[in-house]
């Protein structure tokens, strides 16, 4: 597969030949979605906790006698029972949300992703990324040059231009990420994705060989 290489003005200067190992590879929708399911479900965290009646402060007292008042036997106060006792089968932080997902799989859906960006015209590669002036403004206005789709937009950028993320941090609807941290649910959630001639090299390696 081939593509149009873009100059920092957004004009087409020449094209690129993709590797069929990461761009070409038939897209199956079951393999992306085990791999996002299992990419959420990893990053997910359990806030709620709630305290079970060892945990709760207070009630180490009988409060009454066992015998001999007519009411029922108690043990304590921070019975669940109680009003301000422990809760019975309430959410804990200790819970693990993780899926399990191989190695294989999970590289797999990652080149699918980016092979349904090539294919679907959402992958835009530029010639280079240098702004003129270390400003985000300067980043803006190249991306802004490029024939984007309207949405969102990853930027992609090899691990020499991390200079160039950090600028791209406050455009507005983009996000920067190295090549190497790329991932399915990254790819898949934003619309566009762009990168450099140096980008597409540095993902072919990493991802290509495997």
């Amino acid at each position: 597969m081939q593509i149009s290489v873009y100059n920092q003005s957004g004009q087409k200067a020449s094209t690129i030949e993709l590797n069929d190992k990461v761009f070409g590879v038939p897209v199956k929708g079951p393999v992306l979605h085990l791999a996002v399911v299992a990419q959420q479900a990893n990053a997910r965290k359990a806030i709620a906790h709630t305290k079970m009646r060892g945990e709760v402060r207070g009630g180490g007292k009988k409060p009454w006698k066992q015998k001999g008042t007519g009411r029922a036997r108690q043990g304590s106060i921070r019975s669940p029972q109680w009003r301000g006792g422990g809760i019975v089968f309430g959410p804990r932080s200790t819970r693990n949300f993780s899926k399990k997902l191989n190695k294989k799989t999970r590289h797999l859906a990652l080149v699918m992703a980016l092979s349904e960006k090539a294919t679907s015209d959402h992958l835009y590669v530029l010639d280079a990324l240098n702004p003129s002036a270390n400003k985000t403004k300067a980043v803006a206005s190249i991306l802004r040059g490029l024939p984007l789709k309207k949405g969102s937009t990853l930027l992609a950028l090899p691990k020499a231009q991390k200079e160039v993320g950090m600028l791209a941090q406050n455009v507005n609807r983009v996000t920067p990420i190295w090549v190497g941290s790329l991932n399915v649910v990254d790819i898949m959630k934003s619309t566009n994705l762009v990168t450099t001639v140096d980008g597409i090299k540095e993902i072919e390696k990493i991802y290509g060989s495997k």
